[in-house]
């Protein structure tokens, strides 16, 4: 099995990789947008405060990435990154 990759900052978190995993249509999109696209997934999805809203992310990248988004929806990006991306 092939490794699924990660952000340009944060690594993929075990839970989004077992959503990606099950759902062929959005790891193949995982797999096609750019890996800071892949990290403003990731930021927002560890940025959650509570798990419920973790698990809403973490159901909504699916969501979003088998529509076609290549970022997701409503968040002003990653403040853990420079202006470069790394």
């Amino acid at each position: 099995m092939r490794t699924i990759p990660g952000g340009t900052v944060h690594d993929l978190p075990s839970d989004l990789s077992a959503e990606l995993t099950a759902h062929g249509e959005a790891l193949t999109a995982w797999r096609d947008i750019t890996p800071l696209a892949r990290n403003e997934f990731i930021c927002w999805v560890e940025d959650a405060k509570k798990d419920a809203t973790r698990e809403r992310r973490i159901r909504r990248t699916r969501e979003e990435l088998e529509e076609g988004m290549r970022r997701p929806c409503c968040w002003p990006g990653c403040g853990h990154r420079e202006r470069n991306g790394r």
